[in-house]
């Protein structure tokens, strides 16, 4: 089953170059992550809402600037 996901948006922390990634959510409320130099072609990471959340938790506890 493919899970459609809507409302793309780049993350505040791209490179200027393009080199980014993009996050979406489904209808479902599952979280969607890709590579936006695949153009919306290539493999997306899903996660599960605990999942994200614990996911951002874990990103923001290792960053020395937070």
């Amino acid at each position: 089953m493919s899970i459609k996901y809507a409302r793309w948006r780049k993350s505040s922390h791209s490179a200027p170059n393009g080199d980014c990634v993009e996050v979406g959510i489904s209808h479902m409320g599952a979280i969607g992550v890709r590579d936006t130099k695949q153009d919306g072609t290539g493999p997306v990471l899903e996660f599960t809402r605990p999942e994200w959340a614990a996911f951002l938790s874990a990103i923001r506890s290792a960053d020395p600037r937070r």
